[in-house]
């Protein structure tokens, strides 16, 4: 965060505490402050339990995988009370500040955006208009990968996709753009079938997120990985972690 957003969130957490009546701001405070700025502030909605039923199969698809994913960040907090636009949310924030990315990485980020619709697609056979914004984000950095960061041996390590203007303009094929097409779609293929493969070999413990979030609405990171069986990963001290190849935050 930048000097002025971090303003923002200590404003924001002290309105919460000077609301509660309470003479001191809490770590609580900072919390539900971070969730109103990054996520959006919680909507009364009253949803039939069907739908949010859905709702926890999706956020506990794009929790478990997560959780699965190798080097992923840790999941901090899932909840299916709406905010915003959302009908549910799931937050993964690293231990630290990262400024490098590697390939395994970065399709694990999309493996784990492409959660929700694959749990929907595991548990009631459907793929519904909840995973238009996961679409958005994995399909963006899928084409980052592509088209700017050499991260295609199809394509090579060649700069397909400005950051602003048309590819075209740099001299850039029809043919060479759609080969770009096809080389994010693979990606996005291999990806979602990655994620549905491992949401039905790890049913239960998507089974025991939802349970917890249907009967709490909201967990906090120990409570996601003991609902799931999974063992909380490690803290690497940043001086120990491995080298990373260097590409710029999706």
């Amino acid at each position: 965060m930048t000097g002025a957003e971090l303003a923002n969130l200590v404003n924001e957490a002290a309105l919460l505490a000077a609301k509660a009546g309470q003479q001191q701001v809490t770590m609580k405070d900072f919390s539900e402050a971070l969730e109103k700025v990054q996520l959006g502030a919680a909507r009364n909605v009253v949803m039939p339990e069907q739908e949010r039923r859905r709702t926890a199969f999706h956020e506990a698809g794009h929790a478990l995988l997560g959780m699965l994913q190798p080097g992923a960040d840790p999941v901090r907090k899932v909840s299916i009370v709406p905010r915003g636009r959302a009908l549910g949310v799931t937050l993964s924030t690293p231990e630290s500040d990262r400024y490098g990315y590697d390939e395994d990485y970065l399709k694990g980020r999309i493996i784990g955006a492409l959660g929700g619709m694959a749990a929907e697609e595991v548990v009631y056979d459907v793929i519904t208009t909840g995973a238009e914004s996961d679409l958005e984000n994995a399909t963006a950095i899928a084409r980052q990968m592509v088209g700017r960061w050499g991260m295609s041996e199809k394509v090579g390590p060649v700069t397909i996709l400005p950051s602003d203007g048309d590819p075209r303009m740099m001299g850039i094929s029809d043919k060479m753009l759609s080969t770009v097409d096809e080389e994010v779609r693979r990606i996005i293929d291999e990806c979602y079938g990655r994620a549905v493969d491992q949401l039905r070999e790890h049913r239960h413990q998507l089974d025991g997120i939802v349970t917890a979030l249907l009967d709490a609405e909201t967990l906090d990171e120990p409570e996601i990985y003991a609902a799931a069986g999974i063992e909380r990963p490690r803290t690497i001290p940043a001086d120990q972690e491995p080298a990373r190849a260097t590409v710029p935050h999706p």
